[in-house]
C-alpha cells in the first residue's frame, strides 16, 4: 500500500526537484513572456468549458429525466456517446469542416456567390471560443451522467408537493432538483475541467496556448526541461484548485431518500412547441459531439478508400495500442484489488492515506505526469544497468524510459483512481457480515480476498476494466512524451497526421479509436437505464405486497 502511494507521489516530488534545480534566469523569463498569456488562456478555457458544458449537461439531463418529448428514447442513448470521441479528434474534424478552407465555408461561398472571406463573416474555429465549443461538446457527458443519476434517484414526492404549491417547471428545477444534485454536479464539472486541463491536441491545434501546451513546447521545442517543470508546477496549482472547488461543491450536501415508499421521478409529457424545443435542445449536443464527428470520419474513410491502410504497419500500430492498453489495464486492476482489499480488511491511517494518494493520479495532466516520471525512470534504468554490467560485464538498454514500460507506469498512475473508486463502491455494497463469518470459520486474509471479495467485485472489475482500457487507448499527452522512438499508437498516429496538415489521412485510425470507445459508454448507459427500471419494479412489488 505504501509503495503504491509513493509511486503516485514520486512524479510530483521529481517534478518539484527538476523545477528547483533549473537555471535561476528561466523563471523570470517564463514569468514575463510565457506564464501570463498561458494562465489567462487556461483560466478562460476552464471557465468557458464549465459554463457551456455545464449548461449542456444539466439541461439535457433534466429534460430527458423529467419530461417526455419526440425522440427522447433515442436521445437518452445518444447523449452520453461523445465520451467515446477524444477532444483532439473532434478538434481536427471541426477544423476540417468549419475552417476557411473547410466544407461548410466552401459550400457557403459556392451557394452565395462569395469570392473570399472578405465578402462575409464566419466564426473562427481556431480560437479560444472555438476551443471552448469543441471541448464542451465532448466533455458535457461527464456532467450529464452525474446529473441524470441524481435526477433519477430524487424522490417524486418532493416534486409533487412543489407542484401542488404552484411551482412552475422552471422553478421546480431551480429550487429543488438542481440544489439536490449539486454534489454530483460538482464531481461531473471537476472531471470535465480536469480533462480540459489535460488536453494538448485540441488546444494546440486550435491555437490556444494553455499551460499544457506551454509545457510541451518548452520541453521539446525549446529544449528546457527545467522550464517545463516550472510551468508544470503552476499547472499543479490549477489541479489543486479544481479539487478544492469540487470538494467545496460537495460540502455538507448529503441527501438520502427514505427507503420506505420511495418513488422515482416519472417523466411528464410535453406538447406542442415545448416538446419540439426540448427535442432540439437535447439533439444539438448529441449531433455536435458524436454524430457529426463520427459521420465525418466514416465519410473520409470511405471517400479516401482508407481501408487500404490496413497493412502491416497499421496492424503493428493497432497491436501496440491494444497491447499497451491491455497490460496497463491488467496491472491497474491488480494494484487496485490489492489496495481496496487491504483498505477493507485493515482500516488504518496508512491504508487510507495510500488510497487517497492513489486517487490523485487522475488529477495529474498527462504532460505533468510524463515530465515527473522522467527522472525516476532514468534513475531506475541506470541502477539496473549498473547492476547488470557488474554481473555480466555487458551493457543493458533502457527498460522503462523511452520504452513501453514507462508508458504502462504512466497509465497505471493516471487511471488507478478509476479502478479503486469502482472497486470500493462495489465492496461497499457487500455486507460486512459475510467477511465476519469467514473470519469466524478461520479464513485467512488471502482466502477472504480470493473466495469472497474478488467474486463479489466481478461486475465492478468488468466496468473498471472497460473504462481504463478505453482511456488508455485515447490517452495522448503521456503517450506522446514517453513513447519509444519510431513507435506509434493510434492516438499518436492521428496526432502525427494532424500535425502534418493531413488529418483526413488519419480518419481510419481515429474511427477505430471512437468505435472501441463506444463499448464502455454503451455499457455505462445500459447500466444507468436499468437502475430506474429495477427501482420502479421493486417499488411496485413493495406496494402490492400485503
Amino acid at each position: 500500500m505504501a509503495a503504491v502511494g509513493m509511486l503516485v507521489l514520486l512524479p510530483l516530488a521529481s517534478l518539484i526537484g527538476i523545477a528547483a534545480e533549473g537555471d535561476a534566469e528561466i523563471w523570470p523569463h517564463l514569468l514575463a513572456n510565457v506564464l501570463p498569456s498561458s494562465i489567462v488562456d487556461t483560466l478562460a478555457l476552464l471557465a468557458g468549458v464549465a459554463v457551456v458544458a455545464g449548461s449542456m449537461g444539466i439541461t439535457t439531463a433534466w429534460l430527458v429525466t423529467a419530461h417526455r418529448f419526440p425522440g427522447r428514447g433515442m436521445l437518452v442513448w445518444l447523449l452520453p456517446l461523445p465520451l467515446a470521441v477524444p477532444t483532439y479528434i473532434t478538434a481536427y474534424i471541426y477544423v476540417e469542416m468549419f475552417d476557411s478552407a473547410g466544407l461548410v465555408q466552401m459550400a457557403l461561398r459556392e451557394f452565395m456567390g462569395w469570392r473570399s472571406r472578405a465578402d462575409y463573416w464566419f466564426p473562427e474555429i481556431r480560437s479560444l471560443p472555438g476551443c471552448i465549443l469543441v471541448m464542451s461538446v465532448v466533455l458535457y457527458p461527464y456532467i450529464y451522467i452525474a446529473a441524470r443519476a441524481m435526477f433519477l434517484t430524487q424522490s417524486a414526492s418532493m416534486l409533487e408537493v412543489a407542484r401542488t404549491l404552484g411551482a412552475s417547471r422552471i422553478k421546480l428545477f431551480r429550487i429543488i432538483a438542481l440544489p439536490l444534485a449539486r454534489p454530483a454536479l460538482a464531481v461531473g464539472v471537476s472531471l470535465a475541467l480536469l480533462e480540459a486541463l489535460n488536453d494538448i491536441g485540441a488546444s494546440e491545434y486550435l491555437g490556444v496556448r494553455t499551460l499544457t501546451v506551454s509545457v510541451y513546447n518548452t520541453w521539446l521545442n525549446r529544449g528546457s526541461l527545467a522550464g517545463a517543470a516550472q510551468i508544470a508546477c503552476v499547472m499543479l496549482a490549477f489541479v489543486v484548485g479544481l479539487i478544492l472547488i469540487e470538494r467545496y461543491g460537495r460540502r455538507d450536501r448529503r441527501y438520502a431518500p427514505s427507503p420506505k415508499r420511495h418513488r422515482t421521478v416519472h417523466p411528464v409529457p410535453l406538447v406542442g412547441g415545448r416538446a419540439w424545443l426540448a427535442a432540439v435542445l437535447c439533439a444539438v449536443p448529441a449531433v455536435l459531439g458524436f454524430i457529426l464527428p463520427t459521420g465525418f470520419l466514416l465519410r473520409e474513410t470511405l471517400r479516401g478508400s482508407l481501408f487500404t491502410q490496413l497493412d502491416a504497419d497499421f496492424l503493428a500500430h493497432f497491436l501496440t495500442t491494444i497491447g499497451l492498453s491491455l497490460v496497463a489495464t491488467a496491472a491497474t486492476l491488480v494494484v487496485a484489488v490489492m489496495m481496496v482489499s487491504a483498505a477493507r480488511l485493515s482500516k488504518t491511517p496508512l491504508t487510507k492515506g495510500a488510497l487517497f494518494a492513489a486517487g490523485l493520479g487522475y488529477a495529474l495532466p498527462g504532460t505533468v505526469l510524463a515530465l515527473g516520471l522522467m527522472t525516476p525512470l532514468v534513475g531506475f534504468d541506470n541502477l539496473i544497468g549498473m547492476i547488470w554490467r557488474t554481473l555480466t560485464g555487458e551493457r543493458l538498454g533502457l527498460l522503462l524510459m523511452g520504452a513501453a514500460g514507462g508508458i504502462v507506469i504512466a497509465y497505471v498512475i493516471r487511471f488507478l483512481s478509476i479502478a479503486t473508486g469502482s472497486l470500493s463502491a462495489g465492496l461497499d455494497r457487500v455486507s460486512p457480515s459475510l467477511e465476519d463469518a469467514a473470519r469466524t470459520l478461520g479464513a485467512s486474509r488471502r482466502e477472504m480476498v480470493w473466495t469472497i471479495q474478488i467474486p463479489l467485485m466481478r461486475p465492478a472489475l468488468a466496468s473498471a476494466a472497460l473504462l481504463i482500457f478505453v482511456d488508455c487507448i485515447k490517452e495522448l499527452p503521456a503517450t506522446l512524451l514517453l513513447r519509444p522512438l519510431n513507435t506509434e499508437t493510434l492516438s499518436t498516429l492521428v496526432y502525427t497526421y494532424a500535425s502534418r496538415g493531413r488529418f483526413e489521412d488519419g480518419s481510419l485510425a481515429a474511427l477505430v479509436i471512437v468505435l472501441v470507445g463506444l463499448i464502455p459508454v454503451i455499457q455505462l448507459v445500459r447500466s444507468a437505464e436499468a437502475h430506474p427500471k429495477r427501482a420502479e419494479a421493486e417499488a411496485s412489488s413493495g406496494s402490492s405486497s400485503p
